[in-house]
């Protein structure tokens, strides 16, 4: 692992930052994915969060930040998964004086001249910031219809049962505050693939936190397989269900005793 510079607050309270990029096997990608960042960015640093990749992902990360002293690198022993990946990222990024984590593919699919924007979003007073597909201003490229339908099916479903305004509530490619982070009991997340970030966000809503929808245009991965498995939207589906179930059933209830009360 390199070693954090000493970096202060660049005069405003959402600096300095950090893009976690959670990887496995992502080797034809990630040498890219870092350039952009690095360019599009002058106020960012860079976490790649690498699994054991067996392709050899990791000693690419540890050739990158042997270069370049914004990048770093946290490798872990095996594949647990993006939510596990980020809470990782967001401890790392904790202990080492950051004050804002972007969450980022490492597959090419998020444009980094997206991430002024959403750290813009933050300085102007958002606690969370989501660069969002299915706002006017936002699109997807390259994706079979297969695909865009059931992310747009999820979403709708996602709102449905939770309540939620939020237009994208799956998205990958979103900004935190980590004071505000660590007020949502990150050690009782244990959503393990997209679903985090469903969870993330119906936990930041019930928070009260201010959540902003920047438009972005999201592009199939360049190269490499997609990590969507069965076994991801099962986790989805069962999660979102019985979260919006309680819900539900908070709501019922509440309106029952304040009909009592009235009555």
């Amino acid at each position: 692992m390199s070693q954090t510079p000493d970096r202060g607050p660049a005069g405003n309270d959402t600096s300095p930052a950090i893009v976690a990029i959670p990887t496995y096997n992502e080797r034809d990608n990630i040498e890219t994915t870092v350039a952009a960042a690095l360019a599009g960015c002058d106020r960012i640093d860079i976490l790649i969060v690498d699994d054991s990749s067996p392709d050899g992902t990791g000693e690419i990360a540890d050739a990158l930040a042997a270069a370049e002293p914004r990048v770093h690198v946290l490798h872990r022993a095996e594949k647990q998964g993006l939510g596990a990946a980020y809470l990782a990222a967001f401890d790392w990024a904790t202990r080492h004086g950051y004050r804002t984590v972007v969450e980022m593919d490492a597959d090419g699919s998020h444009d980094p001249a997206d991430l002024p924007r959403l750290l813009a979003a933050l300085d102007d007073g958002a606690d969370v910031a989501i660069g969002s597909r299915y706002i006017p201003g936002g699109a997807v490229r390259n994706w079979a219809l297969h695909r865009l339908a059931l992310s747009r099916g999820a979403g709708v479903f996602t709102r449905a049962m939770l309540g939620l305004r939020v237009k994208d509530v799956t998205a990958g490619y979103r900004a935190y505050r980590l004071d505000g982070l660590h007020k949502l009991q990150l050690d009782t997340v244990n959503s393990v693939g997209y679903c985090f970030q469903i969870d993330l966000t119906w936990r930041a809503v019930k928070a009260g936190f201010d959540i902003r929808e920047v438009p972005i245009v999201f592009t199939e991965r360049r190269a490499g397989a997609s990590k969507m498995s069965g076994a991801i939207t099962v986790e989805a589906l069962w999660n979102v269900s019985r979260w919006g179930l309680a819900h539900r059933a908070r709501q019922l209830k509440s309106a029952l005793r304040r009909g009592r009360i009235e009555g």
